[in-house]
């Protein structure tokens, strides 16, 4: 843009956000308080039937709502920003790998508003396991390069519990490495 052209309008803007190519939300309180068209088609709904709707609609459990709230609350205090991949859940209930992004309005009220950028991942990461909520988080924080210490001390449970959950996802997936599990996962094997 350069110093002679105009700035865009409300309605330039307006058409911006709900056509852009990627899915865009405005939280308040972890409602949704508008989204864009790629973001109800990324989760199967409309947009106006989103609107006032919690984000926990989105997650697989409830537990995993709660607890990437709780990861985010911290970092976007901290810094402002989040981001992370996840398994999110499409209406249908289809399981589905997205990448997040999030930027809070207010450092000190992260969750009074927020912007949030989500894209569907799930052609270069497939669901392609049945796992449970907490195999999911430490797969999560697995492919986040997080250590088995560090997921322990996350999620309140002792490293011997992490690995023996990561021992039965490596069976499920049928992997022979903890390597190769995360290879599978996030759809590089």
């Amino acid at each position: 843009m350069t110093a002679h052209e105009p700035l865009p309008d409300d309605a330039s803007v307006g058409l911006a956000f709900d056509h852009a190519p990627v899915g865009l939300c405005l939280s308040r309180e972890r409602v949704i308080v508008r989204c864009n068209e790629a973001f109800g088609e990324m989760f199967g709904w409309a947009p106006e039937e989103l609107a006032g709707r919690s984000m926990q609609h989105l997650y697989p459990s409830a537990e995993e709502f709660e607890h990437i709230g709780a990861q985010g609350l911290v970092a976007m205090r901290e810094t402002g920003r989040y981001s992370d991949e996840r398994i999110m859940r499409h209406r249908s209930g289809r399981l589905f790998w997205v990448h997040v992004a999030g930027r809070a309005l207010r450092r000190d009220l992260p969750f009074a508003q927020a912007v949030w950028m989500f894209e569907d991942i799930s052609a270069r990461r497939a669901v392609t396991v049945d796992l449970t909520a907490r195999e999911r988080e430490i797969v999560r924080q697995l492919a986040a390069g997080a250590s088995t210490k560090h997921i322990a001390r996350l999620l309140g449970i002792s490293p011997r519990t992490v690995e023996g959950h990561r021992a039965r996802i490596i069976r499920k997936v049928g992997a022979r490495s903890a390597a190769e599990m995360l290879a599978r996962l996030v759809g590089l094997a």
